[in-house]
């Protein structure tokens, strides 16, 4: 008899060959024309912003590794993502300390204190995010933060125009230029083609959940619809919401994050189309310039319940057997 018939073993028996390694490095791949432009456009100073957002994130990731007695984890890219996509929110003239203490609220905070990859609650890069909008403000003000960069461009922060000005301000904007990259704002979330086209790429490959980007881009369609059609002379149309702000970064490389987001069909849906309702709502009455970053992490907040949601199971009950 072939002994090798009684060797047993766990599943799974096939590996599809993915690992986490390979898909955070396409995530990266899927960022680099976004952030590829953000450098051209504002320099050397954006560059400093992204390789020093990265390096922080895998310094306090390798701490943690140490002080937690844990595996060494750097080395599968999520540390690396985490501080990329960090520094893709931030001006290009962020200072030294806002990189060093948001990268360590990311991980450390947001991530490690939680138990570490796949254990988050919430996205790490959000969580650093909103606690410099809470903390800093005016550190990360892209009108302040880009007044010395002239470019043939108008260089006032799109949104804070229309927050300010109302739906007026929309002339002074080309809607295609935005999309193309001509607007003051993050490193990597002002060129609105190279986030779409990495993005599509997430999608056909399958390493993020195309029911969370694409609700949550019908949820700023609509919700901003309707506010503009109710009053057209104070909200701007959906798609100047579209093309500005976190709104194309959140919906392919923020919002879609496993840890902190739906497994099923139907709560995928209702969580991207409630982060999209939430930004307009925060972008258009409330407080804060860009919603983007409090509505993914409120749904993040809801994102238990969420998962509540569940197929049906096939087949009878022990109580029907």
């Amino acid at each position: 008899m072939d002994q090798r018939l009684l060797i047993g073993s766990h599943a799974p028996f096939f590996h599809s060959g993915d690992s986490i390694l390979k898909k955070n490095l396409n995530i990266i791949l899927a960022a680099l024309p976004a952030v590829i432009y953000g450098i051209w456009l504002y320099g050397m100073p954006a560059l400093r912003v992204i390789t020093l957002s990265i390096g922080c994130a895998m310094f306090w990731e390798l701490i943690m590794n140490i002080i937690m007695r844990r595996p060494i984890s750097i080395a599968d890219g999520s540390a690396a993502l985490t501080g990329l996509l960090f520094g893709m929110m931030l001006p290009a003239t962020a200072p030294f300390w806002l990189i060093l203490v948001g990268t360590f609220i990311a991980i450390v905070v947001a991530k490690q204190i939680y138990g570490g990859l796949g254990c988050n609650p919430f996205n790490p890069p959000l969580v650093a995010m909103a606690m410099v909008l809470l903390s800093w403000k005016d550190v990360v003000d892209f009108n302040a933060a880009l007044v010395n960069y002239d470019f043939d461009f108008n260089m006032f922060y799109p949104l804070t125009a229309v927050k300010n000005f109302g739906a007026s301000a929309v002339s002074n904007y080309n809607l295609h230029a935005l999309f193309m990259g001509k607007q003051a704002g993050a490193v990597g979330a002002v060129f609105g083609l190279g986030l779409l086209i990495g993005g599509t790429y997430l999608i056909v490959r399958g390493y993020i959940k195309w029911e969370i980007s694409v609700s949550f881009l019908l949820g700023v369609y609509i919700s901003a619809y309707l506010f503009h059609i109710h009053n057209p002379e104070k909200y701007a149309g959906p798609i100047f919401h579209l093309v500005t702000g976190y709104t194309l970064l959140g919906a392919f490389f923020l919002a879609p994050e496993d840890s902190s987001s739906p497994v099923n069909p139907i709560p995928k849906i209702i969580f991207g189309l409630g982060a999209g309702v939430l930004l307009i709502l925060i972008r258009n009455i409330g407080s804060f310039v860009d919603g983007t970053v409090f509505a993914i992490l409120i749904m993040n907040l809801a994102n238990p319940m969420f998962d509540k949601i569940r197929p049906k199971a096939w087949g009878r009950g022990l109580e029907n057997a």
